[in-house]
């Protein structure tokens, strides 16, 4: 399969210092790394295309510690996390079901407490659409407090031969979460899920 040609990349990182209601005593960072690739399989029905999950399994790696580093470099902080993509016009859905493995396991491999499986969505859509990324604990998705959503998209992409790639992780918890549920300081996890 061909090697992922990126366009370009980008990383957003927000700083959640307040929801109303009192000031919490951290704040909540959530960031997301961006890459836009050219679909090799824009424009045509391509029956074997899992080859190219591989082919991203290096952008995955690279994008997650991209991830690590805007939150300040020490993977042990990092409790949520999620994955998506945006197919460009010329492609379909499932072009954009080949960055779950390569997205997903990325992370599993360079966060240390990952065992809960990492959320996802996908969608088809043009320059300048928006995808709400699914975040969820790392650890264990039990984890209510860490139900959350991340939007990402840029201006340009994806072109209609192109696929953007987003992975997400925050640091910790909805500021003022208060709806119950196993806590982070509970998790075992043991099987990704409590």
């Amino acid at each position: 399969m061909p090697k992922p040609v990126v366009r370009k990349k980008a990383i957003i990182v927000e700083e959640i210092f307040h929801e109303g209601g009192p000031v919490p005593g951290r704040t909540l960072k959530r960031a997301a790394c961006l890459a836009v690739i050219k679909n090799p399989f824009a424009g045509q029905y391509v029956e074997e295309i899992a080859g190219f999950m591989d082919d991203l399994n290096p952008l995955g790696l690279e994008m997650a510690q991209d991830l690590v580093n805007a939150l300040g470099g020490d993977a042990s902080v990092i409790e949520g996390y999620g994955k998506g993509a945006i197919v460009g016009s010329a492609g379909e859905i499932e072009h954009g079901a080949l960055w779950h493995v390569p997205g997903g396991y990325a992370m599993r491999e360079i966060l240390p407490n990952s065992a809960a499986i990492v959320p996802s969505t996908k969608k088809v859509g043009g320059p300048g659409a928006r995808l709400d990324v699914p975040v969820t604990h790392t650890n264990a998705s039990y984890v209510r407090s860490h139900f959350d959503a991340m939007e990402v998209g840029l201006n340009d992409s994806p072109k209609a031969d192109e696929i953007l790639l987003a992975l997400v992780m925050t640091t910790g918890a909805r500021i003022h979460e208060r709806v119950g549920g196993l806590k982070h300081a509970d998790v075992k996890g043991e099987d990704g899920l409590r």
